[in-house]
């Protein structure tokens, strides 16, 4: 089986900012990952990444906020995405 796009889109905001979503269901997960899905969150305003959530070989499924990085529990696609949902709302909120 070869990896299948599951979702992409990008949206960029009247305020100039962008929000862009990419996953792929792989055949095989990637390691550390337990899961088939291969992704890219991205939630960034003037050249600046704000939040991203994103999973790669030896990292495994990670977040990053600002300038901070943090592992990221995958539960759920749809986890996933609420989760990705919400840290935009509050950042775009708090800003």
């Amino acid at each position: 089986m070869d990896a299948q796009l599951i979702a992409r889109a990008k949206e960029v905001r009247n305020d100039g900012s962008i929000v862009e979503v990419v996953v792929w269901r792989v055949p095989r997960a990637i390691h550390p990952c337990t899961h088939p899905f291969n992704y890219r969150l991205y939630f960034g305003a003037g050249g600046v990444c704000r939040v991203r959530y994103d999973n790669e070989q030896g990292k495994g499924d990670h977040r990053h906020a600002g300038e901070s990085e943090e592992p990221y529990r995958f539960e759920s696609l749809e986890q996933l995405l609420a989760d990705f949902q919400r840290d935009v709302e509050n950042w775009r909120t708090s800003s």
